[in-house]
């Protein structure tokens, strides 16, 4: 059989079990809080998920930085040497360089090893839809498939994985420049809570506001009953940035719906210096994003 390793990078948030369980090898972006830099690693991170959105929510300066080609390279390069090609599936284009890191890194492997194979696909995916992705890429690599087989899976059901999120803290969204300050307090004052997706190109789209927390989550619920392919034998992916018993709300209902398995896991901190405290993620296969 042959032998090939799937990389991804820390903004596909999987959870220390899921890389585990997957085998697949996660580079840590970085982050940094009030200027000093910290590693984005599932599997040794350092700092708490709960520390950092405590920081965050106290209005420390949170900003995030793409991996460059030099560490695709020193990753890739070290698969190659022990003799297994690589499939990079990377953070969205739209959303990061980090992706572009990885072809430049990619290409120059290919050409100083002419006669092994390193792969790239552009999920157009963030945060648990990326790892979603990576999540049925590795269960066709369990099943013996080859890294074309693999690699060309993830092409053709990338654009079916669907993201609906919706956030709590409207201030968080000025601050990434989503929406004005006179739209964070207006909106924070009505309760007004947005919903918002992930689109074929792999843009984060504003769609529509939900009044108060209940019916932006629902509108998340609703918006897999409309689209959801198959759902009773899907595996869900929800992430949430520090708000559990939501999340766990919503993954019980679509369980009580659809008896299927929901995994739960945290917005981890390069998406959620975006996203906020208070986010709620569901990603599925859908007819369309």
């Amino acid at each position: 059989m042959q032998n090939f390793t799937i990389i991804t990078d820390s903004s596909s948030d999987l959870t220390p079990g899921l890389c585990s369980q997957l085998n697949v090898k996660v580079l840590p972006l970085s982050f940094f809080i009030e200027g000093k830099q910290y590693y984005n690693d599932p599997l040794n991170p350092q700092i708490s998920h709960k520390d950092f959105y405590k920081q965050l929510s106290d209005g420390k300066m949170v900003t995030t930085s793409a991996l460059n080609p030099e560490q695709f390279r020193e990753a890739m390069e070290h698969e190659l040497i022990a003799g297994n090609d690589v499939l990079y599936l990377g953070f969205s284009s739209a959303l990061s360089g980090t992706y572009n890191a990885g072809v430049l890194a990619a290409e120059e492997l290919n050409e100083k090893y002419p006669s092994r194979k390193v792969y790239t696909v552009d999920t157009r995916c963030a945060s648990l839809g990326q790892g979603l992705l990576v999540y049925y890429a590795c269960l066709e690599r369990d099943k013996g498939k080859t890294i074309e087989e693999v690699r060309d899976y993830a092409e053709s059901i990338k654009g079916s994985i669907c993201h609906w999120f919706t956030v709590s803290d409207l201030y968080q969204l000025k601050r990434g420049g989503r929406i004005s300050g006179v739209t964070a307090a207006l909106g924070t004052m009505l309760s007004i809570k947005p919903v918002l997706h992930v689109d074929d190109d792999g843009r984060l789209i504003n769609m529509f506001k939900a009044r108060g927390r209940n019916a932006s989550i629902l509108a998340l619920f609703n918006k897999m009953k409309e689209s959801a392919i198959d759902p009773k034998n899907q595996t869900i992916f929800i992430s949430h940035g520090d708000c559990f018993d939501d999340a766990k709300r919503l993954g019980d209902k679509i369980t009580e719906e659809y008896g299927c398995k929901c995994v739960i896991g945290y917005v981890g901190p390069v998406i959620g210096a975006h996203s906020g405290k208070g986010t709620v993620a569901l990603f599925f296969l859908g007819k369309e994003r």
